[in-house]
């Protein structure tokens, strides 16, 4: 298996960091088209539920690439200070 470049897994992280900005003017923009009724304040809510579970988890495997990435560079500098 060829490992993906820092550059590969940096965009990766920006995809998903443009995904979860997504999901979040979404979930705006479907709580501001809502009645202002009893129902309209609980769709809001689990609107606003979802999106947070969703934006959660995008920003745990950015976390997860950003850290794959800080291994990857500190494996390659290790092995240029070895090979020099």
């Amino acid at each position: 298996m060829q490992l993906p470049t820092t550059a590969q897994i940096r965009t990766a992280i920006e995809v998903l960091n443009k995904l979860g900005e997504r999901l979040n003017e979404r979930a705006a923009n479907s709580v501001m088209q809502l009645q202002d009724s009893q129902f309209g304040v609980h769709q809001a809510g689990r609107i606003e539920t979802t999106t947070i579970e969703q934006t959660s988890r995008i920003q745990s495997v950015a976390a997860q690439l950003e850290q794959w990435r800080d291994e990857l560079v500190q494996q390659r500098r290790q092995c240029v200070s070895h090979h020099v």
